[in-house]
């Protein structure tokens, strides 16, 4: 199962923060997709990651997660 932030229409940082919010409600080993629109999102989501433990796995159309735009930025919990 994924849990799907949707963070569309929300300018960087503020797609970090709610992944930063968030992060504790997943299962170690689970996956998070944060649905962005925002084009900083694609480096900043990746950066989060390498500085906070977690594995950042690449990006999907935000389409596959319910959303109607924009990027799914796909996250594993690791910590």
């Amino acid at each position: 199962q994924v849990t799907v932030i949707d963070a569309l229409g929300k300018r960087c940082p503020l797609p970090v923060i709610e992944l930063a919010k968030r992060i504790g409600e997943v299962p170690v080993g689970g996956t998070v997709a944060v649905l962005a629109d925002d084009e900083a999102a694609r480096l900043d989501i990746p950066a989060w990651c390498g500085m906070r433990g977690q594995e950042y796995t690449g990006e999907a159309p935000a389409a596959d997660y319910g959303g109607d735009r924009g990027s799914a930025y796909l996250v594993v919990r690791r910590s």
